[in-house]
């Protein structure tokens, strides 16, 4: 010992405040069985900021509660902050588990988690309680964020309250040894939640096991059975089934954009897909979301209707004992589709879906745990060899984005399509799971719905409000109405600090934007921009040529319009005599309203947008000139490159105007006509790289070494691990995402960070 170093006290006690994830997965009962194993007095409660522990006795077994506090905690647990403070002792006799109390609201709310190994072990088990129980779940696992009502995290607070525990279910949740300890959904056969199976009109016909056997029995007769699972209701048919994917198509108006797979396991879907470690890791993570796989060229067992034309599959493991024991039953993939409409959110209760979904569903499978909040499936893919999520939901959300600082209270409502919001609380943002596009009543009400949990979570009492430039937008109308401050958001700005805000970048950066769509500053469309972002704000540095949409929205169903108007912003009125697959498309009568609309410039907005040049070169190149969902073209683009070894790039142009650089395009799209024999692989090889050299030629006039990649482009695997591969090859250090979506469902986390910068200015 220093000699001036003085000699603690031989007992202390500590209290300890931990903030993270710590609610909903076992940290409690961790806490518990190390303080018996160490024999120390106190206590531990949850409280609505974390968990507090307060414990005693010899000064190095405290300090050694503390320390392992944080390296032995449960895997899923993610501790944010430990904060220790040493006191007198006060002569605790034993060590218990309070209860929960208030305070302000800043725990973390744990998302929904897969069904973990030994309650796996569990339901599969002839011999145990739980043998075929389709609610099985322990702290390691389970319903967590869809079923919670208020923090803290405790089993009134959620909408397992109305299930008594048994006396066996009570005794494992106050047995510290057992995994069930202080289990918030703890159930089982004799107490908890049970299935039933209604028909289309919503009678009963078979109730527990006997329903859920009927099910598998329905979708193998090519049925399309309703299946109430953790945060809504899935479609399910046999994916083996052209006809029935077809029937499925036709009643759900989804006519080809792929559907997920469920498969029964892990060795299944290697069966169907190849899968990287990375893919593979996703595949079997607790977040269980839905992985897209490169399909096996032999995977002959998978109709084709699930994914026309795509090299992909979105496949998943079952989540829940209910899915398993389906899935065990069945022997086969399904089709796991979202129970709802298309645009319009996710089934939650037995008899909206009823209502919703009758014409659609031949059966309801469904449970009496109620759902409190709608949690769609979430949807991943491997980019430069790490996860990029494109849709966040079940699993992710609504874990926040840590940011350096305190934050004032600010709720962002996010854009308009691939809606989430978001909340700033402390140094913490909260974001949504996905809600989807804002296109009808439906969706407007999940959406309000959304917001007035988060509030009532959090006790968010909102001092500004973020929302989007665009006046039409209905997040913007929302936001307009609550009378709050207003701060509105550039939607490209958005997204590179939504990147910045996850990557824990400061400014100044090069932010490239690239998506379908967005408002600009100047009142045109943006979508393909190179924002220099610093601490005052942004400036627009380059964008790509700009040129007219014919029909607006309807451009962006139909690629044939893009290309259309690209070849009129090249060649003007002698576009239409061209002989190209885009003119081939229209009739004559079309193409003289086309003609009238670009040269009287009716209803023909003016924009940049990357995502419509991606439209414009598909159909260009015929590969698709009407689309039945958003970014078909793009994606079938991305496609075309399988096979493809192609490093050069087309011809393109930089130049001034102003203190703005174009990017123009005319050069690639001459190029293009002047060879209409090339193959389709080399061609869409070649515009990737286009786009690729472009973007990096400003990178180089900028001279920013922080890169930024953002938008709804950046989903398209080739083009971002390019971007990527060559920035680092010249020495620039780029950005992109991973656990927040590139596309519109991470801008709401951009818009909190914007409104933060406002309010520092204002300080200033």
């Amino acid at each position: 010992m220093a000699p001036n170093q003085p000699k603690l006290p031989d007992t202390v006690r500590v209290h300890v405040a931990i903030r993270g994830a710590v609610q909903g997965v076992g940290f409690r009962p961790f806490v518990y069985r190390l303080a018996e194993e160490l024999g120390l007095h106190g206590w531990v409660n949850n409280s609505a900021a974390g968990v507090f522990v307060e414990a005693e006795g010899k000064t190095a077994v405290v300090r050694e509660l503390v320390r392992r506090l944080e390296n032995d905690k449960p895997d899923i647990a993610s501790i944010q902050s430990l904060e220790a403070t040493f006191l007198d002792p006060v002569g605790y006799s034993e060590f218990e588990i309070r209860a929960s109390t208030g305070g302000e609201k800043s725990a973390l709310v744990m998302p929904d988690l897969a069904t973990c190994p030994q309650c796996l072990n569990d339901i599969f088990d002839p011999a145990n309680r739980r043998y075929r129980y389709p609610f099985t779940n322990c702290t390691n696992c389970g319903p967590r964020f869809s079923i919670i009502a208020a923090l803290p995290y405790d089993r009134a607070a959620t909408t397992m309250s109305r299930f008594a525990m048994c006396a066996e279910c009570t005794r494992e949740y106050h047995d510290s040894s057992d995994r069930r300890f202080h289990a918030q959904p703890n159930a089982c056969p004799a107490c908890g939640p049970q299935l039933a199976l209604w028909d289309g009109d919503g009678v009963e016909i078979a109730q527990k096991h006997e329903a859920l056997m009927a099910t598998a029995k329905a979708i193998c007769a090519g049925k399309i059975v309703a299946v109430k699972g953790l945060g809504g209701f899935h479609l399910m048919v046999d994916a083996r089934s052209e006809s029935a994917i077809r029937e499925l198509r036709a009643r759900k108006r989804r006519e080809e954009k792929p559907f997920a797979l469920m498969v029964p396991g892990f060795e299944q879907a290697l069966h169907t897909c190849s899968a990287s470690e990375v893919e593979r890791r996703l595949l079997r993570s607790p977040e269980c979301p839905i992985v897209l796989l490169r399909r096996l060229p032999g995977a002959s067992d998978i109709a084709a209707a699930v994914a026309p034309g795509n090299p992909t599959l979105g496949v998943m493991l079952p989540g829940t004992p209910l899915h398993h024991l389906l899935l065990r039953e069945l022997g086969f993939p399904v089709v796991a589709t979202s129970g709802n409409l298309s645009e319009e959110p996710i089934c939650i209760d037995e008899h909206e879906a009823v209502s919703r979904l009758r014409g659609i569903a031949d059966i309801f499978l469904i449970h009496d745990r109620p759902i409190l909040r709608h949690v769609d499936d979430s949807v991943v893919r491997e980019v430069c060899g790490r996860e990029l999520v494109l849709r966040r939901a079940r699993g992710f959300a609504p874990l926040p984005i840590q940011v350096d600082g305190e934050l004032a209270p600010v709720l962002a409502v996010g854009g308009h399509q691939k809606n989430t919001i978001a909340a700033a609380i402390g140094a913490q943002v909260f974001i949504s799971q996905h809600i989807g596009d804002l296109e009808t009543e439906g969706s407007y009400q999940a959406f309000q719905s959304v917001i007035a949990a988060f509030k009532s979570l959090y006790d968010l009492a909102p001092k500004t409000i973020a929302c989007d430039l665009h006046p039409d937008y209905v997040s913007t109308q929302y936001a307009e109405r609550t009378g709050l401050p207003l701060v509105k958001v550039q939607h490209h700005h958005a997204h590179i600090l939504a990147c910045m805000a996850e990557n824990h970048l400061r400014p100044p950066v090069l932010g490239i934007a690239w998506d379908g769509s967005g408002l600009g500053s100047d009142g045109t469309v943006w979508g393909g921009e190179i924002l220099h972002v610093t601490h005052a704000g942004f400036r627009r540095v380059a964008h790509l040529r700009p040129f007219l949409l014919p029909g607006n929205a309807k451009a962006v169903r139909e690629p044939r319009r893009v290309a259309l108007a690209v070849l009129y912003e090249v060649f003007g009125d002698r576009a239409f005599a061209l002989d190209v697959p885009t003119l081939r498309a229209f009739s004559p009568a079309e193409l003289k309203h086309l003609q009238t609309m670009l040269r009287q410039r009716l209803n023909t907005p003016t924009t940049t947008s990357a995502g419509r040049l991606f439209d414009a070169f598909a159909s260009l190149l015929d590969l698709r000139q009407m689309a039945s969902f958003e970014g078909q073209a793009a994606m079938e683009l991305e496609f075309a490159l399988a096979g493809a070894k192609e490093d050069n790039s087309y011809p393109y142009v930089i130049r001034g105007e102003a203190d703005t650089l174009w990017l123009d395009w005319e050069p690639m799209v001459r190029a293009v006509l002047a060879e209409p024999a090339i193959d389709v692989a080399t061609a869409s090889a070649r515009f990737h790289n286009t786009l690729v050299d472009m973007a990096a030629h400003v990178t180089t006039q900028i001279g920013e070494r922080n890169v930024v990649l953002s938008g709804g482009c950046f989903q398209n695997r080739y083009l971002t691990e390019r971007m990527v591969s060559r920035l680092l090859g010249a020495g620039y250090r780029p950005y992109w995402h991973q656990r927040v979506p590139p596309n519109d469902g991470g801008i709401a986390l951009g818009q909190i960070l914007a409104a933060q910068a406002a309010s520092e200015a204002r300080k200033d």
